[in-house]
């Protein structure tokens, strides 16, 4: 009862200085700069309209346009500082910024205990596996599976394990299925998403449960679940001492995914021969053509009452992404809401990329939704699609669904990104925490015989 006393003090100090710290960085441009605050803001909001413009130039031009725009986009910000400097308020906007990440962090500390319980998956108890079967691409994220010594760990724990010989490629979800036919009671891959999400879908299809090693470059679906990306060995540790949660999980058409879907330019681009060995100019040649509609389908998203018209872009997630807080883009906060999350963007202007940068309330470009089933058209018989980061061609239309609480997850009970996952900064709630909890503790104080 002390230590729940102490932790809710210490969430209400917090709460209060997040509160204090945000009214200083609001106040202090007003105090010093007086009027001239206003030129402050001016001068941010129209920096960021020129710097988007600028951007948006560089991506749907060539030649010479592109060349100014890319001074326009590196020169503005520098011109915004200057004037700050030359007004000698250079050091106010520092000031408030720093002020305002202070509130920021001292706000997710205060509602990390209130608000990580929201996002934690339910944790089942699970027993030890006997006959675990884990495959392994030793080339997966630069090689980790070696560097880790996944392979010899995992057997050392009973593990049955078969390593993917790049030069022949094979089908993992066939190899799944054959294990599982000879007796195997869970499956687990160490690679890629696009990998993981193959053989998640056999483990659905048995009912069995499904590990992650997180062996792969990015892996957002081990992030989503707190596995440490930074050391894929602790991932084994789920063989002898792992929990079981039951998340959704997705399918583009009869394939599963754990993470993404995209439609649209940059689904367009991957698909490049010129793209493995030139990244950069591959986009910069193609996307001109793709973001003006001169080149590649027309898409029409339907998610829902929502239709989105003629996007540039077209991305759907198992479980929607966050998109208020940009310290969360990227995440998840649950992944088995039931959800599949939909992100469209459709810019037709200059405007219309300066918007995006204000955030998702304000830029028109933007549509965010959630569905249970995404039906994505064309005016072509077939379009490109990203799945979990592998590029393909997919006959339209294309349907996305999710299937909820399809797949048995075993992690170990131990993982960095619990429960940190899922914090917001709500300043609302902050407000009500902090006014609240104090007049609670008066009233307590008050109490006959306190």
């Amino acid at each position: 009862m002390e230590q729940l006393s102490r932790r809710h003090v210490a969430q209400r100090w917090l709460a209060r200085l997040a509160l204090t710290a945000a009214g200083a960085a609001v106040a202090l441009p007003l105090v010093v700069a007086g009027l001239r605050s206003i030129a402050l803001v001016a001068a941010a909001l129209g920096g960021t309209a020129l710097t988007a413009a600028g951007a948006w130039w560089v991506l749907t031009r060539r030649g010479v346009v592109r060349a100014l725009a890319v001074v326009l986009t590196a020169a503005t910000p520098l011109a915004v500082l200057a004037y700050y400097d030359r007004a000698n308020l250079l050091w106010v906007v520092a000031s408030s910024l720093g002020l305002w990440a202070l509130a920021v962090a001292a706000g997710r500390s205060a509602m990390r205990a209130t608000r990580a319980h929201e996002a934690r998956l339910r944790e089942r108890i699970a027993a030890r596996p006997r006959r675990p079967f884990l495959i392994m691409n030793p080339r997966s994220g630069g090689g980790k599976v070696g560097d880790f010594g996944l392979k010899e760990k995992a057997e050392a724990l009973g593990a049955r394990v078969v390593l993917l010989d790049p030069d022949q490629p094979q089908d993992v979800a066939e190899l799944a299925r054959r294990a599982a036919d000879e007796g195997a009671d869970l499956l687990g891959v160490a690679g890629g998403d696009g990998t993981q999400a193959l053989v998640a879908g056999v483990a659905a299809e048995r009912g069995l449960p499904f590990l992650v090693i997180c062996a792969g470059t990015r892996n957002h679906f081990a992030m989503d679940l707190g596995l440490d990306r930074a050391d894929p060995a602790t991932c084994l540790d789920a063989l002898r001492d792992g929990v079981e949660l039951r998340v959704d999980l997705a399918y583009v058409g009869d394939r599963p995914f754990v993470n993404n879907v995209s439609f649209g330019a940059y689904a367009a681009v991957v698909q490049s021969p010129a793209y493995r060995d030139d990244k950069v100019g591959t986009i910069l040649e193609l996307l001109p053509d793709l973001l003006t509609h001169r080149a590649g389908p027309r898409l029409t998203a339907t998610a829902g009452d929502t239709v989105i018209d003629e996007p540039q872009a077209v991305l759907v997630s198992n479980n929607p992404y966050r998109t208020d807080d940009p310290a969360g883009l990227g995440r998840r906060d649950r992944l088995d809401t039931g959800l599949l999350g939909v992100l469209g963007v459709k810019v037709d202007n200059a405007a219309q990329a300066a918007g995006l940068l204000m955030g998702p309330r304000v830029a028109s470009g933007l549509t965010v939704a959630t569905a249970r089933e995404v039906v994505t058209t064309a005016d072509a018989a077939e379009i490109e699609a990203g799945v979990d980061g592998e590029a393909l061609v997919l006959p339209t239309p294309v349907r996305c669904r999710i299937s909820h609480g399809a797949l048995r997850v075993r992690v170990p009970r131990s993982r960095p990104g619990v429960p940190a996952t899922g914090v917001r900064t709500d300043w609302r709630r902050l407000r009500k925490l902090a006014l609240t909890m104090g007049r609670t503790a008066a009233g307590r104080s008050h109490r006959p015989g306190a």
